[in-house]
């Protein structure tokens, strides 16, 4: 029988060790079989007759145990960590719900909503490049459900929580003491650090918003202001080539009519003014646009209070006036002379610029009656879907143009829409965004008619993006026109 020496210690004590773990393992009935590895089995053989060699001691070098993962080991070892613990069960399930509520949103009929005036981003192509990847961020903005709340929500605590908006203070009202020097506005802008961003909306003097993308869209445009020149000046040559009259309307920004309450300071302010002015001082010579803002400040004049309101980024119905009468008189010159125009009701209107705040403000709005003859009302409501061609038509009279007339507009048009109408015997009316669906499809409204009128937020020309510029667009529409010419 082979002698056990002293070099047979070290082995001992390891395989006993090994012997008594599984021992107490199997007794205390946590040896199951999902927790079994075999690498641990001792063999008891080599216990009992460790290996001899001719002096009686081993000389192989002790090997040793292969590595385990700490979840394999038994509960009771110093090492042992289970895969996944209750919390890392927990934190998992959240990633899950995080990843997938909005896809599981969407399937039940959640809806993104479109609440900073501008469209969603579009999913991007993978014909983009790096750009598929680096489009995908502003995708999945976008397109979170319930993002408009999030937003409001967001801002309210802000606000109510950590006050990082400063208080509206106003002018003391008429006859409140103040000395007889008027307080001059509040501007937040001087009370808070140099800005290093754009923002989605400006808070100006006096509580005064305006939109954040009048800004951002001017220093960083899509297409140069000049080319946007060329590509509207394409567009009349193809409508007028066709024997067509074309009439192109811009309207303003809050910011070009009211920058008296533009904050002192704000990033980009000194491209945007370059680029606003820039743009004003030849459209009209490059384009042959019609100008309206000499005519919206004479409104504001007669009604006694700005064409735009403090909360909202569109002009109100006092504005819309003016795009309407001015369209039907570059149509027909003097042909609204005998029109009348009286107030109507008080309609209420949400700001679109303070949800992007966090808040909810609600205007007041003059709204009225256009009496094209003097005598009757012929102005009405325009409701449906705007991307979709929507004709009106009514007899021939005094102050009525006599005209099959196409008009295409964005968001202002909203304001323009039910006074227009009761200027044309015949109008059709559909927003721009129709283009970018079926180019062709309004390529032919548009040669149903014999008057094309297309109405443009300065913002969108200024920054490239209104749907119109686009060559393939135009060329579509040139192809339709091409087929029915006057």
């Amino acid at each position: 029988m082979t002698r056990l020496t002293v070099g047979h210690i070290p082995f001992l004590r390891c395989v006993a060790c090994l012997v008594t773990m599984k021992t107490s393992t199997t007794r205390a009935g946590l040896h199951s079989p999902h927790l079994v590895n075999p690498h641990l089995e001792v063999n008891l053989e080599q216990v009992t007759r460790p290996p001899a060699t001719l002096s009686g001691v081993s000389i192989d070098p002790p090997k040793s145990l292969p590595a385990v993962p700490e979840s394999l080991l038994p509960r009771e070892h110093a090492l042992y960590r289970p895969r996944h613990s209750s919390r890392q069960r927990t934190a998992l399930t959240l990633a899950v719900l995080f990843l997938c509520a909005p896809a599981l949103l969407l399937i039940v009929g959640v809806r993104p909503a479109e609440f900073e005036n501008r469209k969603l981003a579009a999913f991007p192509s993978i014909t983009d490049g790096w750009g598929f990847f680096t489009g995908l961020n502003s995708w999945a903005n976008d397109h979170i459900p319930f993002r408009d709340k999030a937003v409001a929500a967001a801002g309210g605590i802000s606000l109510g929580l950590f006050g990082e908006r400063p208080p509206v203070v106003t002018q003391p009202p008429q006859g409140t003491p103040g000395g007889p020097i008027p307080l001059p506005p509040k501007d937040p802008s001087l009370d808070q650090p140099e800005p290093t961003a754009y923002v989605r909306a400006l808070e100006g003097k006096d509580d005064w918003l305006y939109l954040g993308f009048d800004i951002e869209d001017a220093c960083e445009p899509t297409l140069k202001t000049d080319e946007v020149f060329n590509r509207l000046a394409r567009l009349r040559q193809v409508v007028e080539a066709s024997g067509r009259q074309f009439v192109l309307t811009i309207a303003p920004n809050k910011s070009t009519m009211m920058p008296e309450y533009l904050p002192s300071r704000y990033y980009g302010k000194v491209c945007f003014e370059r680029a606003s002015e820039y743009f004003w001082d030849r459209v009209v010579s490059k384009t042959g646009a019609l100008d309206v803002r000499s005519g919206m400040r004479e409104a504001a004049k007669q009604v006694g209070a700005p064409v735009y309101t403090k909360y909202d980024s569109h002009w109100t119905h006092a504005g819309g006036l003016v795009m309407a009468r001015g369209v039907a008189e570059a149509v027909k010159p003097g042909g609204t002379g005998s029109w009348k125009v009286d107030p109507s009701s008080k309609v209420e209107r949400q700001g679109d610029l303070a949800p992007l705040l966090g808040r909810v403000e609600k205007e007041q709005l003059q709204a009225y009656e256009v009496k094209p003859d003097g005598s009757t009302v012929r102005s009405r409501a325009v409701n449906g879907d705007s991307k979709q061609p929507q004709r009106f038509t009514q007899p021939a009279a005094e102050g009525v143009v006599n005209a099959k007339v196409a008009m295409l507009g964005d968001s202002f048009l909203f304001y323009v829409a039910q006074y227009v109408v009761a200027g044309f015997s015949d109008i059709t009316l559909q927003h721009v965004d129709g283009a970018v669906a079926d180019a062709h499809a309004v390529g032919r409204m548009l040669a149903a008619n014999d008057v094309v009128i297309l109405e443009a937020a300065e913002r969108n020309l200024v920054g490239g993006i209104n749907p119109m510029l686009d060559t393939k667009v135009i060329d579509a529409i040139a192809e339709e026109l091409a087929k029915a010419p006057r």
